[in-house]
């Protein structure tokens, strides 16, 4: 019996594989938050807030070079910002595999929908996080 090429991929199998990855992607950004939190916490206790301004700038972590170098020094408010960014690039990697999962199916509309989508994504991203 020969497979034909159309359906490599039952369209149930990648379904599966795309939950699995959504599934793994937001349970992995939620525990690297909560690591990150925890540590925040025990390194912060005597720390005091002022809640007269809020300055989004004041934290230094407002891009990516910012937040890996803040991971290297183990800084709580870095690895929680860190696992923010898995959150981002979850949805982000489910379209890139749903590309690859089109061109395996040799459906090519749907890999030009997929790629013109991850552009849009990738150049609003681009102007965010770039700085």
């Amino acid at each position: 019996m020969i497979k034909d090429s159309k359906n490599f991929f039952a369209d149930k199998d990648v379904q599966v594989i795309l939950g699995t990855l959504l599934r793994v992607g937001v349970i992995s950004s939620m525990s690297v938050v909560f690591v990150g939190g925890l540590i925040y916490l025990f390194s912060n206790y005597l720390g005091i807030v002022d809640y007269e301004k809020f300055n989004p700038g004041k934290s230094g972590l407002s891009s990516i070079n910012a937040i890996f170098s803040g991971l290297k020094r183990v800084d709580g408010s870095a690895i929680i910002q860190f696992g923010t960014l898995l959150l981002i690039f979850t949805p982000i990697l489910r379209v890139v595999f749903s590309v690859f999962s089109f061109l395996i199916e040799r459906d090519y509309l749907y890999v030009l929908i997929g790629l013109f989508v991850l552009c849009v994504i990738l150049f609003s991203l681009s102007n965010k996080l770039a700085g």
